[in-house]
């Protein structure tokens, strides 16, 4: 018997629409990666970029990143996979769950940096500008391991404690029959929510630019995440007696520190364009011409006019535009 205000688990996790199957875990993911791409498209437009322009990013940056995010989860999860008379085919199987966010992280950084390059765009600038968006795709997608009834912490008396029918392979052998378990899908999305608002309140107190606003996004999930994934139950690989996962979490701890701290360093002024030079947006007049070049000239002028802009010369964007 499930306390009175325990949290159920739904009791359906796809629907057919005539021969397509839909899952609700793929809307969650589909549905986050559309609002971060919203949340990112406005926060570049309005820091002087070309309108809809992640578009051209995301276009290299979602797929790489469905693909590490896959193949992060298969290689920390052998034993699912690999095993005498194993399908391999299912280690395609995205439907079934299992994609992992710091495989994400990796691929969609190298979707990114391959996208930002054909466009022009900084990479830590479009880092910084998909920050808050990140975390809010997170929120939306944790709402997917809900539905599978998956990735559920360890048992609890709390009356928000998640019911999970006793059938559930992962449920804990030995336990009875209406346990509850910490509902780790809620704590997180309360936590990467509370994340967004921290890092807009942090961009209106000082200056997040070149990559310290994404170093606050690895620094806040990798806290949360550390300590979220310790208190799982699902099986993971271990490394020292501790998750893989967990391990991810403080790297991604680290890594966030050593970005903010390495580009408070190069750049200690303000930022005066998202776009790397001779790559700027001139706006909408067709009279203004576009330099589209990508010559080792500009790479080597990059570094010099980084350095221009990290004297403190008034932030205005190419078009005119406050930064």
């Amino acid at each position: 018997m499930f306390a009175p205000l325990s949290i159920p688990s739904p009791d359906w996790s796809y629907f057919d629409i005539g021969i397509f199957r839909v899952h609700a875990y793929a809307l969650c993911i589909l549905a986050g990666i559309i609002v971060a791409t919203i949340m990112t498209s406005r926060r570049l437009t309005k820091r002087g970029a070309e309108p809809g322009i992640v578009l051209d990013i995301i276009l290299w940056a979602v797929p790489l990143g469905i693909v590490g995010a896959r193949i992060y989860h298969v290689l920390t999860h052998p034993g699912d996979y690999f095993y005498p008379g194993a399908d391999l085919l299912r280690t395609l199987y995205i439907w079934e769950g299992g994609n992992a966010i710091f495989g994400s992280l990796l691929g969609g950084a190298v979707g990114a940096y391959i996208g930002c390059r054909l466009t022009g765009i900084r990479f830590w600038s479009f880092a910084d500008a998909l920050a808050p968006g990140m975390l809010v795709a997170q929120a939306m997608g944790r709402l997917g391991n809900w539905f599978n009834h998956e990735l559920f912490g360890l048992p609890t008396d709390l009356p928000w404690g998640l019911e999970i029918e006793s059938s559930n392979p992962a449920f804990p052998v030995g336990l009875p029959a209406g346990t509850l378990f910490h509902p780790t899908f809620l704590y997180e999305i309360i936590w990467n929510l509370a994340g967004v608002a921290v890092i807009l309140f942090l961009e209106r107190r000082m200056s997040l630019r070149w990559g310290k606003a994404f170093g606050v996004y690895l620094i806040w999930y990798g806290l949360g995440r550390s300590f979220f994934e310790s208190i799982r139950v699902d099986p993971s690989e271990m490394f020292l007696g501790i998750r893989t996962n967990v391990w991810a979490a403080w790297l991604a701890v680290i890594v966030g520190i050593v970005v903010i701290a390495v580009q408070a360093r190069r750049h200690a002024g303000d930022e005066l364009t998202l776009y790397r030079p001779g790559r700027e947006w001139k706006g909408p007049d067709p009279d203004v011409e576009f330099d589209d070049t990508d010559s080792d000239d500009d790479e080597s002028s990059e570094d010099a006019a980084e350095s221009s802009e990290s004297g403190g010369a008034e932030a205005t964007s190419t078009n005119g535009a406050r930064v």
